[in-house]
């Protein structure tokens, strides 16, 4: 698979990566532990070399997951995880509680050294901003990290530009990860723009939407209890309705290739900037098979100006978060 190098940080990744949150949670109940561990080697065989995860996905046994997965791969993958949420305190009005004090981040450090079966970890995030923590002191802890050799990249999730700016003056930042797709754009206003100015590459999770943009849902699909879906306002059956002509463009233009709305969708993101890698998720071969056909999906000008302008055109409906999950992200 083509390679991409995350902005200016020398990392190198497959174009294309794999997020594997949903291997342990989130989509109902979590499938067969075997399962994934075939999948996960699988997609290495593949050409993958890039895969997410973070101490909260079960919480912990994600990070298990692959690190007995990827073991006999190491050092020939990179491995991406996150800290910042106190697992174990209660959310509050619907928010869950976060910790980004220097030593918390410490501890968790070493615990996912542990599950992972690593000796650093490749690319470490914030997961989310804790305000009350001030960024350049989780800046500096994750440098102090890097320097002494437990922790190689610096990355922040769902950060704002002036979050992404100060960060970044204290410590490199490698890799921004953030949703985007051509449902849910609102990094380009100012995100985007910064990290090409800085020199910081960009992760776009859930480039999927959650799995709608393959066009497999409508407003009648139902999701198993414990599917997170269930509580997104842009998951009511009255918005999957309404947002089925994004759907329905995606298939236009993959009718043209011979090409799924789901690697339509991945192209796209592909096309958008070369320090761009989505990554997909998924429980199935099948979708890992699709979805890495959308590295080799060439989009002309013309099939890329008509998404992007039919999409904006487009008043996607439903908010991608409950409220008390939105007031977490672009701080």
């Amino acid at each position: 698979m083509e390679k991409r190098t995350l902005g200016n940080s020398g990392l190198e990744v497959s174009a294309l990566g794999l997020g594997c949150m949903g291997m342990s949670m989130s989509y109902g109940p979590a499938p067969d532990t075997r399962e994934m561990i075939g999948l996960l080697r699988s997609a290495v065989d593949r050409g993958v070399t890039f895969f997410d995860t973070a101490e909260v996905y079960g919480p912990y046994i994600n990070e298990e997951l692959l690190g007995e997965a990827l073991a006999p791969f190491r050092g020939k993958v990179v491995i991406a995880t996150k800290f910042g949420f106190d697992i174990g305190a209660p959310a509050v009005q619907g928010t869950p509680a976060l910790s980004s004090r220097p030593e918390t981040i410490h501890a968790m450090v070493e615990a996912s050294l542990k599950r992972l079966r690593i000796d650093a970890i490749d690319l470490l995030y914030q997961h989310r901003v804790d305000a009350e923590v001030p960024i350049e002191e989780v800046a500096g802890t994750v440098k102090d990290l890097i320097q002494a050799g437990k922790v190689k990249h610096f990355g922040l999730s769902e950060a704002a530009a002036d979050t992404i700016r100060r960060a970044h003056a204290v410590q490199p930042v490698t890799a921004v990860q953030s949703e985007y797709s051509l449902w849910e754009r609102k990094v380009e206003t100012e995100v985007l723009p910064t990290l090409e100015a800085l020199g910081i590459g960009f992760v776009p999770y859930s480039p999927l939407g959650r799995g709608f943009l393959t066009g497999k849902q409508d407003e009648h699909t139902t999701f198993a209890a414990g599917d997170f879906r269930n509580l997104l306002p842009r998951f009511a059956p009255e918005a999957r309705k309404a947002n089925q002509a994004l759907v329905g463009l995606l298939g236009r233009i993959g009718a043209r290739h011979q090409a799924s709305p789901a690697q339509v969708a991945l192209a796209w993101l592909l096309a958008q900037k070369p320090w761009i890698v989505p990554i997909p998720g998924t429980r199935k071969l099948e979708r890992l098979d699709e979805n890495l056909g959308a590295a080799a999906l060439q989009l002309s000008a013309e099939d890329l100006g008509e998404l992007g302008q039919a999409a904006s055109a487009i008043g996607v409906q439903g908010a991608r978060y409950p409220e008390g999950l939105e007031r977490m992200t672009g701080r």
